[in-house]
């Protein structure tokens, strides 16, 4: 579920939620974020190099604040409700590379060098499950290239 259009103008235009907690952010960037009702953003976090997706955590003003300014990962836990480092009981450190907003600004990409396991199973990323897929489409190139335009002469 993606956030509201919030471009429209007047008073029919509905609020953007604020930080839920203190925060340092930028202002400038902060008025930039579309949060949840409780005030956080999600966080794609996938490897610098390779583009493998890891995980997927939530993130509030001071968490991004926290990432930017620190070079390490820093989320909101819903659960805890407190702040935590990846990395600061396990081990396995997540060190940011670089970190972007998306264009609605209700999610951000963080790239990061992940050491040891992302996930909190012990494997490599959250996503080791296929699903399968049984309603694949081709895209039109791919059915050209098989020889099945479907288009007569």
């Amino acid at each position: 579920m993606s956030a509201p259009d919030l471009t429209a103008a007047g008073p029919a235009a509905a609020p953007v939620p604020g930080p839920a907690r203190p925060s340092a952010l930028d202002p400038q960037l902060a008025a930039r974020l579309r949060r949840t009702a409780d005030g956080l953003v999600a966080a794609v976090v996938r490897q610098h190099d390779s583009g493998e997706v890891l995980m997927v955590a939530w993130m509030d003003d001071e968490a991004l604040h926290r990432t930017l300014t620190t070079g390490r990962a820093t989320y909101w836990s819903r659960s805890r409700q407190e702040y935590w480092v990846k990395g600061a009981t396990s081990g396995h450190h997540q060190y940011v590379r670089s970190v972007a907003l998306d264009c609605d600004g209700d999610a951000v990409l963080v790239s990061v060098d992940q050491v040891g396991p992302a996930c909190h199973t012990g494997r490599r990323s959250c996503f080791s499950e296929e699903l399968p897929v049984t309603g694949r489409l081709e895209r039109p190139e791919e059915t050209a290239a098989h020889g099945g335009s479907g288009e007569t002469a």
